[in-house]
């Protein structure tokens, strides 16, 4: 029996022109948790990423701390969703950038209908695949794991589809995707105990790298 350890990336660079990069504190989580990793003696068979830029930047961080990882497996269908086509799905007019709380708010809001949206088909975001489309992906990913490996495999991905994966193995309806999504920290640890056959859920969206007084602000979400 493996342990698949599905990684959310770092802090990105949210409300800034180009999201998809790791702040510094997001590196610094990260980094964190592959010291963490690495003082537990955990070695990986296999590592499997998304495509986007704030994947990578997030396992060249862990791997600083975590020598040893194999090269990694790219696979889009573990890259996000699109927030911004989800959001302009369900609202058409003029969004100021979230970086006061009103706007903060005002932008999860509307994600959250937009996805709402978009999983019961009453929405087809730009660009995007239909909702079981999307989660093919994710599927496609978690049969690779089984099919391939046997030992323990690290998992770099973005919220969504972690989530998507959270809800896959426990067959929750698609409402609980939101839900999960939204709750999942940056860089935060979720475990499935895999077989041939199937995974299981054994931890959800922990951060045990993060939690120490000195760390207290390095805790976020976006």
């Amino acid at each position: 029996m493996g342990t698949l350890y599905l990684v959310r990336h770092g802090q990105a660079s949210f409300g800034s022109d180009d999201y998809d990069r790791l702040s510094d504190l997001g590196a610094r989580q990260c980094e964190a948790l592959g010291a963490w990793l690495h003082e537990r003696g955990r070695r990986f068979e296999g590592v499997v990423r998304g495509t986007l830029r704030r994947h990578a930047q997030s396992l060249d961080a862990i791997a600083r701390a975590l020598p040893g990882l194999p090269e990694a497996i790219e696979m889009p269908g573990l890259n996000e969703y699109d927030s911004e086509a989800v959001v302009r799905a369900v609202f058409q007019g003029e969004l100021p950038p979230p970086l006061d709380p009103a706007a903060y708010r005002q932008h999860f809001r509307l994600l959250r209908e937009g996805l709402l949206a978009w999983m019961e088909g009453r929405a087809r975001p730009a660009g995007m695949p239909s909702w079981r489309g999307w989660q093919d992906g994710i599927e496609a990913a978690l049969t690779l794991v089984r099919e391939r490996f046997a030992g323990d495999v690290l998992l770099v991905s973005s919220g969504g589809p972690i989530a998507t994966a959270v809800a896959q193995v426990l067959q929750a309806p698609p409402a609980s995707v939101v839900e999960l999504n939204l709750r999942i920290r940056n860089s935060a640890l979720t475990e499935f105990v895999f077989t041939p056959k199937r995974h299981a859920l054994s931890v959800f969206n922990a951060v045990p790298h993060l939690d120490h007084p000195e760390r207290a602000g390095w805790v976020t979400y976006a």
